[in-house]
């Protein structure tokens, strides 16, 4: 059996079946300071703990307190303290951070102060104006098929938008219970399954259901250790309810109950109906679009053909409009869904821990894994917690003893005005933001916060404004450099023209000179000079709240490489690296474009995981932080080149010369 095995076995609970894996491994591995090593000890004690071998948990405690690694030994000294004196509250994680457990009192109304916006607003306009859209495009089909009776269009076309409505509301939850089993093999379970992992939240459902008078949801466990939970159906009374099952392993069970009642928040809410509808009506607009275009190409210049034209351009409008709104709706029901966990659980603190929590249980999980989770990435929209997000929050739970230290990862999401912009195509709010909401509700109950937001808002106060800002505004001009430079181009070519100048070359000389101009001042923003990287983190990289993703940070990190960092793609060329700190991705690219980034993928990518390198790179920061490899040093040898200014520089440099000969070469013409 391998050691993962074993570690499957703890995280459910199997521990009669997991010891002898766990300490058949311990008693053959050469590596006694490696993680892994640590961690099947860590399980052990567990297991012993759980099985009642107190004497075989204590003593394996006392060899873990003298261990090199700090966080390790600090574990094993709080966890031989509890064996000592054993207390019923729940131990955490094998990578704790000191939690408060004071809970407000459940039902007691708060305030939200503004954020979020409006639920109910924003779910009416959504769903008015993706109807609206769908009515319109039903419509244009119609009138494109039968252009001499406009009024039976119409009525046609109301038919065709009612039944599109309704099948879409009634038949989407049916549908996705489909796709759920085939993709993920959700099992559905009862009520006393999911007393016996977290007895907090049956007393939630319970207590939730009766006093809102909805049936309980049909609840559904995924046998996956990444944490997540969602919710989709049409109506509350036939609602479901799913989560994974690293959702146990990794909270607490006042952090699990939370949970439960922030997805039971958006049943109460029927915003879970809403974004099931919108969802699908997003998806009509798309494939209307994509028929639309199919038509085009059959019909050539005719009258017909112009119309299907239309049809497509106006479809593909609407569909990027309603995935705006779509997510606008998302992100606006998660504000909800927390305050209403927090009012009915009185329990803010808990969700902010399980927020964190879950975060680190995704990068955990995705530090073991080769390839990134398929649940995580297929339900990023429904789920609690934007996987994207994961790695500055998971990262930064890791490694600190102290939630303050976990706060100042926080300080991009607040305040740098990147953040913002980015949110805008995000499907939840940024992490830093629903904490901070979440801290203003506990303390309406009087409680002390889980995170000190207030000295995170403070320091975000002390933050060099002109630095952040003027990089800000200086980044957004220099993302359409190129399209600038094409249009002062075009404009300069025809101020000469006019003014006289006998060379016909301008019109075409001019523009592409301008474009590689913009090219490459693009290029030296986003690559500054590699020679100046220093050797940091990667948790120092995630913490700094100037970070871009436009503008490079030069950086060295050393540390292992982990895994593929493309969700799914067995040939995917980036990569994962984990240090003491963090995971961070690394992006590769190949000086033959997709071709030799495939290739790289194939024939190189497997060979390097597992091993020992030292990189160099450009740091960048969005929703999610990644670095641009430059280049890859591994502990055998290997060099691994990667060219991302290479094509920058070449289609440049290219426009430039091409202006300059097309100008020699017409000259008095």
């Amino acid at each position: 059996m391998s050691l993962q095995a074993g570690f499957d076995a703890a995280k459910e609970g199997r521990y009669q079946e997991a010891i002898p894996i766990l300490e058949e491994y311990c008693r053959n591995c050469a590596e006694q300071s490696s993680a892994e090593y640590c961690t099947a000890q860590m399980w052990l004690v567990r297991g012993y703990k759980a099985t009642g071998e107190i004497e075989k948990a204590l003593v394996l405690c006392q060899r873990l307190m003298q261990s090199e690694h700090q966080k390790v030994s600090d574990w094993a000294g709080k966890m031989y303290q509890k064996l000592n004196n054993p207390s019923p509250e729940t131990e955490t994680t094998e990578n704790p951070v000191a939690t408060k457990k004071a809970v407000g009192a459940a039902g007691v109304k708060l305030a939200m102060a503004g954020v979020g916006g409006n639920l109910a607003l924003a779910s009416v306009v959504t769903m008015s104006l993706m109807s609206g859209m769908v009515l319109v495009l039903a419509l244009g089909i119609v009138l494109i098929a039968d252009s001499e009776n406009p009024i039976l269009g119409l009525g046609i076309a109301i038919a065709i938008t009612i039944i599109f409505n309704v099948a879409a509301f009634f038949l989407s939850p049916f549908l996705m219970d489909l796709t759920q089993n085939w993709l993920y093999k959700t099992r559905w379970v009862e009520l006393a399954e999911i007393e016996n992992l977290s007895p907090q939240t049956i007393e939630v459902i319970r207590r939730v259901c009766q006093q809102k008078k909805i049936k309980t949801p049909r609840l559904g466990i995924i046998e996956d250790q990444n944490p997540t939970a969602f919710t989709y159906g049409s109506l509350p009374n036939s609602a479901r309810l799913v989560v994974s099952r690293g959702l146990f392993t990794y909270l607490d069970d006042d952090e699990v109950a939370t949970v439960y009642a922030h997805e039971l928040g958006h049943i109460v809410h029927w915003d879970f109906a809403v974004m099931t509808v919108a969802s699908t009506l997003v998806q009509i607009c798309y494939l209307i679009y994509v028929t639309a275009r199919t038509l085009v190409r059959g019909m050539g210049d005719s009258k017909l053909g112009d119309a299907a034209k239309t049809a497509s351009l106006v479809a593909y409008i609407f569909y990027f409009i309603g995935t705006y709104l779509l997510l606008y709706l998302s992100r606006t029901r998660e504000y909800f869904a927390d305050h209403f966990a927090a009012e009915t659980t009185g329990n803010p603190n808990g969700l902010s821990r399980a927020l964190v929590k879950i975060a680190y249980g995704i990068v955990e999980e995705g530090s073991r894994a080769k390839e990134p989770s398929r649940l995580i990435e297929g339900t990023r929209a429904l789920g609690i917690y934007d996987a994207k997000a994961a790695a500055t929050t998971g990262n930064a739970y890791r490694i600190a003893s102290q939630p303050e230290k976990i706060g100042r990862v926080f300080l991009w999401d607040m305040f740098n005005p990147w953040g913002w912009l980015m949110e805008l195509s995000s499907t939840h709010p940024l992490t830093g933001k629903r904490v901070r909401a979440l801290s203003t509700y506990a303390e309406q109950l009087g409680l002390e916060t889980e995170f000190d937001m207030g000295k995170v808002v403070g320091e975000g106060k002390h933050l060099n404004k002109k630095k952040l800002y003027g990089s800000f505004f200086t980044d957004i001009f220099l993302y359409g450099a190129e399209t600038i430079g094409l249009f002062v181009g075009i404009a300069i070519g025809i101020i000469l023209v006019s003014s006289g100048v006998q060379n016909s070359g301008l019109w075409i000389a001019c523009p592409l000179i301008g474009l590689g101009i913009g090219v490459l001042i693009k290029a030296f923003v986003m690559y500054p000079d590699y020679a100046k990287a220093v050797e940091t983190d990667v948790l120092t990289l995630m913490s700094d709240p100037y970070a871009s993703p436009l503008r490079g940070r030069p950086a060295k990190l050393e540390g292992k490489l982990i895994g593929r960092g493309d969700a799914g793609y067995k040939f995917g060329s980036d990569l994962k690296i984990q240090d003491p700190s963090g995971m961070l991705y690394l992006r590769y690219a190949s000086r033959f474009g997709s071709i030799g980034n495939f290739l790289f993928g194939m024939k190189r990518v497997e060979s390097l995981i597992n091993m020992n390198v030292a990189s160099v790179g450009w740091f960048r920061r969005g929703v999610a932080p990644w670095m641009d490899l430059i280049e890859l040093k591994s502990e055998n040898g290997t060099v691994v080149k990667s060219y991302h200014r290479f094509w920058s520089f070449v289609v440049g440099g290219f426009s430039i010369i091409l202006g300059i000969a097309l100008t020699v070469l017409f000259s008095g013409v």
